[in-house]
C-alpha cells in the first residue's frame, strides 16, 4: 500500500511539471498518459477533444495505439453513456451490456475486444468548459475497481490542467507570432514614412517647399494639424512626414478612413467597446485611440465624421479622455491628431454639418497641399520617385522617362493630382515593352483635349445647353447619376466610376450619400450615356 502511495505522488508530481513546461500539446499528452499506466493499467488509453457534437482522438497509447486510433472520431449523439459522462463530470464505466447495445463502446468496428473487457470513460474539463474524455480499454474481462476509478478521476482533473494549459500556451504564441506581424507592419509603415520625407524634401516647386518649411516646424509640437487640399494631392504622405519629424516617430502612426467606415460603427472604431456594448460585441475591444496612445493618429476624411462622434472627438482633444461605448469607465490617452479633408470646412460648419468648436479646435495650424497643376516642378520627381517604387516592388530596375514622356507629363492638369499621376505610371509600366515608357503608353489625352473632356459635360448638365443656373450641389449629384449610368452603376474596379473620376471608391460612396445619389436606382433603370442625352 505504502508503495502504492509512493507511485501515485511520484506520478502526479510529474503531471505537475507537465503542466507547467510543456513542449506542446501533442507531448503533454503522450507524457500523461504514460505516466497513468502504473496507475490504471491499459492495453489502450486515449485523450478525445471535444469539437462541437464530436469527440476527436488527440493521443492515443499502448499496444492497441495504431493509425486507426489516431484519424478516429466520435459523434456524441450515437454515445449516451459518454455523454452523460461529460454532462455530470463523472466518471463511467463501461461493463458489457453497454457493449452489447452499441452505445457505450468507443472503438466497435476498429478493435476486436472481447465481451465484457474492461473500459473506463474519464471526463475532463476546466471551470464550466467540457475540454473532451480520457478512455481506458484492457483486453481482460472484468470492471476497473472502484479505487481504481477514483484515481483515475484525480489524474483527469489533472491532465485537463495540463491539456488547458498547452492550449494557451499555442494561443499565446499564435498571439506573439501576431505581434511580430503587426510590428513588422508598423515597421513597413515607419519606412512609408520616412519615404514620405525624402518625397516632400525633393520637392523644388516653391509652394511645396513653403509648405514643407511650415510641416516641419509644426511636428515638433503636440497641437492638431488640419491637412486640407484636393483629392489624390498626397494629404496623407504629409501626415506620414510630420510623424516621422515629431518625436512621436518612435511611436505607432494610426490612420482611419471616416467615410470608410458605418457610421454605426466609428465610435467602436475610435473610442472602443466593451463587452455587451451592442448586439455582436462578444468581447472587448480597445480603438483606435487606445491603440495609438503615445504616438499619432490621422482622422482621414474628417468632414464625414457623424455629429455625435465629433463631441467626443472634442473632448479628447481637450481632456485626452473618453468612455468607451457601453462602458462608465474613464480612459486617459495621450495622442496627437492630425485630420485630413478635401472638403471645405468652414462651409461644412456655415451648413450645420461640422462643429464650429471642433474646426476651431483643429484648425490651429492649418496646412493646404497645392494641386499638381499649381506645382509642375515637382511632376518629374515625383514621376521618378514612383516608378522607383514600382520597380522595388517588382524586384527590377526603374524605367527610364524619354523626354517626349517627360513633356507630356508636364503638360497634363492632371485633375486627379499625385494619385493619377502614379496610377497612370503604374499602367505605363505595364504597357511598355521595353525599359523606356513611350508617350503612348501613357494614355493621356493631349493638352486641352482634357480639360475640353473634363469641362464640357459639367457645362452640358446644368440645362444641357440652354444657359441653365444650378446650385453647385445639383451640378456635382447630376454629374455623377451620367457617370454612373456611364459605368452601369459600378465604382471599384478597372473602368468604375471611381476610376474614372479619379476617387478613392470610398470617397465617391461618402459623396454619393451625402448628396443623395440612389446607385441602385441607377442600375434598376440601367441607362447609358445616349439614353442620358435623350433624356435631356
Amino acid at each position: 500500500m505504502k508503495e502504492r502511495l509512493l507511485d501515485v505522488t511520484r506520478d502526479l508530481r510529474e503531471l505537475t511539471r507537465l503542466i507547467t513546461s510543456p513542449a506542446s500539446l501533442s507531448d503533454v499528452l503522450v507524457q500523461a498518459l504514460d505516466a497513468l499506466q502504473s496507475v490504471v493499467p491499459h492495453d489502450l488509453a486515449v485523450v478525445l477533444r471535444l469539437d462541437g457534437d464530436e469527440l476527436v482522438v488527440v493521443a492515443a497509447r499502448g499496444r492497441l495505439a495504431d493509425a486507426r486510433i489516431l484519424s478516429h472520431r466520435l459523434a456524441l449523439d450515437a454515445f449516451p453513456s459518454i455523454r452523460r459522462a461529460l454532462e455530470t463530470r463523472h466518471p463511467v464505466v463501461l461493463e458489457e451490456h453497454h457493449h452489447r447495445s452499441g452505445e457505450g463502446d468507443p472503438y466497435a468496428g476498429l478493435l476486436d475486444l472481447p465481451p465484457g473487457h474492461s473500459c473506463m470513460v474519464v471526463p475532463l474539463y476546466a471551470g464550466d468548459r467540457s475540454l473532451g474524455i480520457m478512455t481506458f480499454d484492457r483486453q481482460v474481462c472484468g470492471v476497473y475497481a472502484e479505487s481504481v476509478l477514483h484515481l483515475a478521476d484525480v489524474y483527469g482533473q489533472v491532465v485537463s490542467l495540463a491539456l488547458l494549459y498547452a492550449e494557451q500556451v499555442e494561443l499565446l504564441d499564435r498571439y506573439r507570432r501576431l505581434l511580430q506581424e503587426r510590428n513588422r507592419v508598423l515597421a513597413e509603415e515607419g519606412g512609408g514614412a520616412c519615404r514620405a520625407v525624402q518625397w516632400l524634401e525633393a520637392a523644388r516647386s516653391p509652394a511645396m517647399r513653403r509648405l514643407v518649411e511650415q510641416a516641419q516646424q509644426v511636428a515638433v509640437t503636440d497641437v492638431p494639424v488640419l491637412i486640407q487640399g484636393e483629392t489624390g494631392t498626397g494629404k496623407e504622405v504629409l501626415a506620414q512626414a510630420i510623424h516621422c519629424w515629431s518625436p512621436r516617430r518612435g511611436q505607432p502612426l494610426l490612420k482611419l478612413n471616416c467615410a470608410a467606415v458605418p457610421e454605426t460603427l466609428l465610435e467602436s472604431e475610435l473610442f472602443g467597446h466593451v463587452r455587451g456594448a451592442f448586439s455582436g460585441a462578444d468581447r472587448d475591444r480597445p480603438g483606435r485611440f487606445l491603440a495609438a496612445s503615445g504616438g499619432t493618429l490621422l482622422l482621414d476624411e474628417i468632414g464625414d465624421l457623424p455629429l455625435p462622434a465629433q463631441a467626443k472627438l472634442l473632448r479628447v482633444l481637450q481632456e485626452g479622455t473618453f468612455e468607451p461605448l457601453g462602458s462608465d469607465r474613464t480612459v486617459r490617452v495621450d495622442v496627437r491628431i492630425l485630420a485630413a479633408t478635401h472638403r471645405d470646412l468652414a462651409a461644412e460648419v456655415r451648413e450645420g454639418r461640422f462643429r464650429e468648436d471642433l474646426y476651431y479646435r483643429l484648425c490651429v495650424f492649418p496646412l493646404t497641399v497645392p494641386p499638381l497643376r499649381e506645382r509642375r516642378e515637382d511632376i518629374l520627381p515625383l514621376a521618378l520617385s514612383a516608378l522607383a517604387d514600382i520597380a522595388r516592388r517588382r524586384g527590377r530596375d526603374p524605367w527610364r522617362l524619354p523626354a517626349a514622356t517627360v513633356d507630356q507629363l508636364k503638360q497634363y492638369s492632371w485633375p486627379g493630382n499625385v494619385r493619377e499621376l502614379v496610377h497612370a505610371l503604374e499602367r505605363a509600366t505595364i504597357l511598355a515593352a521595353g525599359d523606356a515608357i513611350p508617350p503612348s503608353a501613357l494614355r493621356l489625352l493631349p493638352a486641352g483635349e482634357e480639360r475640353a473632356e473634363t469641362t464640357a459635360p459639367r457645362a452640358a448638365i446644368g440645362g444641357e445647353g440652354d444657359g441653365e443656373i444650378l446650385p453647385l450641389a445639383e451640378m456635382e449629384r447630376r454629374y455623377l447619376e451620367r457617370v454612373l449610368r456611364h459605368t452601369g452603376g459600378r465604382i471599384y474596379g478597372a473602368g468604375g466610376a471611381a476610376e474614372l473620376l479619379g476617387l478613392p471608391p470610398t470617397t465617391l460612396q461618402s459623396r454619393l450619400k451625402r448628396l443623395g445619389v440612389d446607385r441602385r436606382r441607377i442600375v434598376r433603370e440601367g441607362g447609358s450615356p445616349a439614353r442620358d442625352r435623350e433624356r435631356g
